[in-house]
């Protein structure tokens, strides 16, 4: 293997929302040359997350938001200055990382499952670091 850390950015849309980062980490692997191992995806802030979820159907993604926001409203009543408080509680339930299993050069995953990038204090410019380990 030539490299096997990258560093992408993307830039989100909206207050809370779920990028699909399949491309970059489809990216990562093929200039890896990484045939068997893992993937670690990792985000490195505290109000933006990683999922593995449907990539099927859009209104998963649109439940996904709303089931977040209906359940961590972004109220007043919190403490931090920043006024995005939900967004921490949101990345902190969701988790900053995910481990994939690559065999064959490709990731193992579910029919219909794909990798979000998860923005809960958007928008803003942000990114993502992909780990390749052989094994």
């Amino acid at each position: 293997m030539s490299q096997n850390l990258f560093t992408y950015r993307i830039q989100t849309s909206g207050k809370q929302s779920l990028t699909n980062i399949d491309v970059y980490l489809k990216d990562a692997l093929t200039k890896s040359g990484l045939k068997d191992g893992i993937l670690v995806v990792f985000c490195p802030h505290t109000t933006a997350a990683i999922t593995i979820n449907e990539n099927a159907d859009p209104d998963v993604q649109k439940d996904m938001n709303w089931g977040y926001t209906d359940t961590f409203p972004n109220k007043g009543s919190y403490h931090h200055a920043e006024g995005n408080s939900d967004a921490h509680i949101k990345s902190s339930l969701t988790g900053v990382s995910e481990t994939i299993i690559v065999t064959d050069g490709r990731m193992l995953l579910g029919t219909w499952q794909s990798i979000y990038f998860w923005d809960y204090d958007g928008p803003r410019n942000r990114k993502f670091h992909v780990k390749i380990i052989a094994g």
